[in-house]
């Protein structure tokens, strides 16, 4: 018997706006896995300011997370951050991006995106940068899904609506 399809959906935007919970709530009601954001693991490991070499590192960590956690996903997998906030986050500090991200960007498919919104407050995190300037952040990543030509939903709302809203998002745009 041939496992069904499996079918990827990131969830990326600006620090802050409800990512990790998003990922961790829907692959709850999907009953599959999702994959945390990689670069928390590995920030913890290093006793030093990041840099612009350690973003390839954990672009690369969480593409490998991401595909050893696609061997236990059933139907859906819930990727909370991916290579377009790498770039992104990239280009912003160093004002450059790693060829090997942007070469994964051309060939690793996601199904969805959602993208989401700025709407929620801002929670101080020590590894979190920019509470002010969300909205900037959001735009580059909205430019940065339509230049790709990626299949994606904004998503809204606080608490439970946020997460409804993501569910319809889904149904909708893939099923």
């Amino acid at each position: 018997m041939h496992k069904p399809l499996l079918k990827r959906i990131a969830i990326i935007g600006p620090e802050s706006t409800g990512k990790s919970t998003l990922a961790c709530d829907l692959a709850k009601h999907f009953n599959t896995t999702w994959v945390p954001e990689y670069s928390r693991e590995y920030l913890a490991t290093i006793d030093r300011e990041y840099n612009y070499d350690d973003v390839l590192n954990i672009a690369q960590g969480q593409l490998g997370n991401e595909n050893r956690l696609a061997l236990f996903a059933e139907n859906y997998l819930f990727v909370d951050t991916e290579l377009i906030i790498n770039k992104v986050w990239c280009e912003h500090k160093w004002h450059t991006c790693h060829q090997w991200i942007l070469d994964r960007l051309l060939d690793h498919h996601y199904d969805l995106y959602l993208l989401t919104y700025f709407d929620i407050p801002w929670v101080y995190d020590p590894l979190r940068e920019n509470p002010d300037i969300r909205e900037e952040l959001f735009e580059v990543y909205r430019q940065q899904l339509e230049s790709y030509g990626n299949n994606y939903r904004v998503i809204k709302g606080l608490g439970e609506e946020r997460f409804r809203n993501a569910l319809s998002a889904i149904e909708t745009a893939i099923g």
